[in-house]
């Protein structure tokens, strides 16, 4: 059955940006003399910058104030980002859903500037589209906190909404909010309990009702 709204993580599930966010990070960290390891962005993937950006201190040695470090990363992604595709298959879904009046709406662990300039490259920078950042509440991913304000914006009772999601830590986010959490990873690796997974735009269709 096709849920009355559909809630889409951004980076790595709607839009292809997970490797420009790899890119950006292990650019600013060699200019703060740190050097990266090779599986520093799967060990981060899905989690907000703060997160990132103590994992970063405490493991990895960054010396730099947050403020100094984010720049530094940011400085790299905004120059690159206008360049941004979606993620093969999930446009054609998106469409398909709003064709059929589905909701929808973007809930993301990024930055409000990030989403922002993601949504554009893309197409989807819409005034009428609800869209949930790091910055508009107090917890973010796996807290289940992004998405039930999606579902308080958009008016409609979590039972009745589906998450979409490429991390771990975002679909256990969508789990704990009570939403039927669709799992699509760009790896095939396990779900977290609860969700179901899916590992191509044909099986996304499927789990979400559209034939």
């Amino acid at each position: 059955m096709t849920p009355k709204a559909v809630y889409w993580d951004m980076d790595g599930t709607l839009i292809d940006s997970e490797p420009l966010h790899e890119q950006s990070l292990v650019a600013a960290l060699r200019s703060a003399g740190v050097e990266p390891p090779v599986d520093l962005h799967a060990r981060v993937v899905g989690q907000a910058a703060r997160p990132v950006y103590e994992v970063l201190r405490e493991q990895f040695g960054l010396g730099l104030e947050f403020d100094d470090w984010i720049n530094l990363k940011y400085a790299h992604y905004m120059g690159h980002a206008p360049g941004l595709l979606p993620r093969e298959g999930a446009m054609e879904v998106f469409r398909d859903l709003k064709a059929r009046g589905v909701t929808q709406a973007i809930v993301s662990n990024s930055d409000r500037m990030v989403v922002d300039v993601n949504l554009r490259a893309v197409g989807l920078h819409e005034p009428a589209m609800k869209t949930i950042s790091r910055n508009d509440v107090r917890n973010g991913k796996p807290d289940p906190e992004p998405y039930l304000r999606a579902a308080w914006l958009t008016g409609i009772d979590p039972a009745d909404t589906a998450v979409m999601e490429d991390s771990v830590t975002g679909a256990i986010a969508g789990v704990a909010a009570g939403m039927r959490t669709i799992f699509w990873p760009q790896d095939r690796i396990d779900g977290p309990p609860g969700a179901l997974v899916a590992h191509s735009a044909e099986e996304v269709r499927a789990l979400l009702g559209l034939g």
